[in-house]
Parts: C-alpha cells; sequence; structure tokens
C-alpha cells in the first residue's frame, strides 16, 4: 500500500525552534495532522558531531514512520545538513523526506540574485557549507557571508530573548566582520526567528530578516499538491513528543498553538 492523504506529517527538531516551522505549517495547511518530535535530551544539535545527529535522526524517523507520517519534514538545519541524504535513503519509498534548505536556497536563488547575503546559524550549519555548496550549483551570483552563532540556540531554549543578555549577545555577534555590508541576512537555524524582531531593532531595520518557516511552509503545500497527498479533512489533534520534558517546550508548545497541548515524554534510548 502506497503513502495516503489522510495520514500525518511529522516534523523534528533538537528543541521548540522547530515549532516555528510547525505553526506556519498549520497556518498553510489547516486539514493536515502534525506529529512533532522535539529531541530535548541532545539539544542543541549545533555543537554535535555529524555522526551523533545522524543516530539521533534516524532513530526519531523510525518513531514517526511508526506512527504512520507520510511526510518528514526536518524542521531543522544542523539536521537538514547532516542528515538528509542518509533518512532519505534510509526511508525508502516509505515517506517522503524534506529539509528546511532547499527551500530557502530556491527562495534566495530567485529573489536575491548578484546580492551579498549574510547567514547565522549553528556550527554544524555552517561547518558544512551546505548553503555555500547549493547556492554555488545556481547561476544566481549570490555571494554567502556565514556565521557560526553558537550561543543562541541555548540562549532561547532557556528562555533567555527579549531582554538586555539576549539584547548584548545578538549585537556582539551582529557586529562581527563576516556580515559587514550585507544586503539581507538569513537566519539559518528554525529557534532564530523568535528573536527576529530583536534582529531586526539592531540592525535598525535596514535589511531584509529572511527565516525559513513560512518559506517552508509554502514549499510542503506545493510539494503535496503536486504528489496529490493534500489532505482536504482532519478530525485528530497534533502530537508532540519529546525526549526529555522540559516546561519551557510544553509552554512555548502551548503559546504557538494558542491552545493547551498534550505532551508526550518518549525518550529515545528506552
Amino acid at each position: 500500500m502506497g503513502i495516503l492523504k489522510h495520514q500525518p506529517i511529522g516534523l523534528f527538531d533538537s528543541g521548540i525552534g522547530g515549532l516555528t516551522v510547525a505553526k506556519a505549517v498549520k497556518n498553510a495547511l489547516p486539514n493536515e495532522r502534525l506529529i512533532y518530535f522535539g529531541d530535548t535530551a541532545h539539544l542543541p544539535y549545533g555543537d554535535k558531531s555529524e555522526a551523533a545527529i545522524q543516530a539521533y535522526s534516524i532513530k526519531i524517523t523510525d518513531v514517526l514512520l511508526n506512527k504512520g507520517c507520510k511526510v518528514i519534514l526536518i524542521a531543522c538545519n544542523s539536521a537538514s545538513s547532516a542528515a538528509y541524504d542518509l533518512l532519505t535513503e534510509y526511508v525508502g519509498s516509505r515517506a517522503k523526506i524534506l529539509n528546511v534548505i532547499d527551500p530557502m536556497v530556491n527562495y534566495l536563488n530567485n529573489n536575491f540574485q548578484g546580492k551579498d547575503i549574510g547567514l547565522i546559524g549553528t556550527k554544524r550549519t555552517v561547518i558544512s557549507a551546505v548553503y555555500e555548496t547549493k547556492l554555488a550549483d545556481s547561476d544566481a551570483g549570490i555571494k554567502l557571508h556565514s556565521l557560526a552563532t553558537p550561543l543562541l540556540v541555548p540562549m532561547i531554549e532557556e528562555g533567555y530573548f527579549n531582554n538586555k543578555i539576549s539584547h548584548e549577545i545578538i549585537d556582539e555577534y551582529l557586529g562581527q566582520p563576516e556580515l559587514n555590508d550585507i544586503e539581507a541576512l538569513v537566519l539559518g537555524c528554525t529557534h532564530y526567528p523568535l528573536i527576529k524582531n530583536e534582529i531586526k531593532e539592531l540592525t535598525f531595520n535596514k535589511i531584509p530578516i529572511i527565516d525559513s518557516a513560512e518559506i517552508v511552509a509554502l514549499s510542503l503545500k506545493l510539494f503535496l499538491e503536486k504528489h496529490d497527498l493534500l489532505n482536504d479533512y482532519n478530525d485528530e489533534p497534533d502530537q508532540f513528543l519529546v525526549s526529555d520534558y522540559t516546561d519551557l517546550f510544553e509552554s512555548s508548545a502551548n503559546m504557538f498553538f494558542n491552545n493547551p497541548i498534550s505532551l508526550q515524554h518518549f525518550p529515545l534510548w528506552e
């Protein structure tokens, strides 16, 4: 039996960052049921080895496959860069695997030809040079200036944003020479939309600040339409799983989805 329209969409990230993508997906696709896995026991992914991220990603993918997901969206730039090819091969025809990097690359190619673009992301994403490699394959003439910003994910996961501490950390990163004279800034981590307003304020709204959530959601919608997998009705609740329970994750999920959610503790190695 092939993949069916009514099957849910799975998403995963190391923590709360992927909720920005999940919320955008829910807005764009209200008739789809979402199953979200936050690997809070292993966050942040950005300072983990490629092998470790791949191992976590395989475990999570098995969980989402067992729950019958038709599409698994890697809602994390670090995992997208480290594990997308592996997961695509591993899953085969059982589900469709999507990532958050390709839609952003396509968006940049279509809208920022010939521009100097900055990108901030985790160490893993920046070291992988995945954005540079994919942009180089096009003829858009985009020059990318990448900067690893490893303090931002732990800061966001601890709830330290929209305050003096976060302002100082963000401002320090934005002042680095790698980001001089850029014409737009890509938020190369799904956590970073949570500090997008602070970044706008600290850049005096002089350049576009580009996050992937709505771009990825639109790309997913087009993918489902193309493959005739768009669901037209759903009366089941979305599901949220975490590898380690945290109060912040539950409160963040409730905030994103504007109603109490049922959070399930799902340890990966027990």
